[in-house]
């Protein structure tokens, strides 16, 4: 099975793509193809900013750097589903995944695209700093694209009402007493109104936004927890650093460092 194929399905057609996973038409085959490339992608792109430090933080990089995404999306998913469900969502927890799936995936595609430009700097620029903040911009560039892809195809639409055709210049009222419809002098062909929006989908909509803002944190804090991914020169490889600080210090300290030399 070619699951880089399935990928570039997605690319490619994305609306399709989406369409196949409501109606789950091979879902487990693409929530395989998917987490397997996207794994992949995100390892390679893992390996490369390793490289910064030796050839044990390429190896730990390119395992953790899936790592850190996957979890997330373990960690984060759970909440997705049961609150969805809760408000009416008939979204089955396989859909949802592989949704979760198909962000995680173009995130894994754009961060890979990056990685000529990653190292390119790694061998030109010799910058400790200067790499930990071109990474973040990276990071989360891919990042707000892939999330603002998840809730375009996660975010609920409200029911729609389909017209039959009307007269020219007729007044029509539907259901509810607050929604009409005009239709044009000339126009004679059917119209789609939406109805007012059901207060379960405004909720979920909510949950959805809620949703994403917690993925990023999670994702954030759980970046800081897997740390490092780069290395530090001089200093002996460590799998894991002690837990101190959080992600945002560092990153100002970072920054304030690169200002100030």
């Amino acid at each position: 099975m070619n699951y880089f194929t399935i990928l570039i399905t997605l690319l490619r057609d994305r609306e399709n793509f989406v369409e196949e996973i409501h109606h789950k038409a091979r879902l487990k085959t693409k929530i395989t193809a998917l987490l397997i490339s996207s794994s992949i992608f995100l390892a390679i792109y893992g390996g490369i900013i390793g490289a910064f430090a030796s050839p044990l933080q390429v190896l730990a990089s390119a395992i953790k750097l899936p790592a850190l995404y996957l979890i997330t999306l373990i960690i984060c998913l759970p909440t997705l589903y049961f609150f969805n469900a809760f408000f009416g969502s008939k979204q089955s927890i396989s859909q949802s995944l592989a949704l979760l799936l198909t962000a995680i995936s173009i995130t894994a595609v754009l961060l890979f695209s990056f990685a000529p430009v990653t190292l390119f700097f790694l061998i030109t620029i010799r910058n400790y700093q200067f790499f930990i903040l071109l990474n973040v911009v990276i990071f989360a560039l891919t990042g707000f694209i892939g999330i603002s892809y998840l809730y375009q195809i996660m975010r609920p639409e409200p029911e729609q009402l389909e017209l039959s055709p009307v007269t020219s210049g007729t007044l029509v009222e539907e259901k509810a007493e607050s929604d009409f419809v005009v239709v044009d002098a000339d126009q004679k062909s059917k119209k789609r109104v939406t109805k007012n929006v059901d207060p379960a989908v405004k909720t979920r909509t909510n949950i959805l936004r809620f949703w994403l803002g917690l993925y990023a944190f999670v994702g954030c804090q759980l970046a800081w927890t897997l740390r490092p991914f780069f290395g530090a020169p001089g200093q002996a490889f460590e799998l894991f650093r002690p837990r101190e600080g959080n992600f945002y210090l560092s990153v100002i300290q970072s920054l304030l460092e690169i200002l100030t030399n």
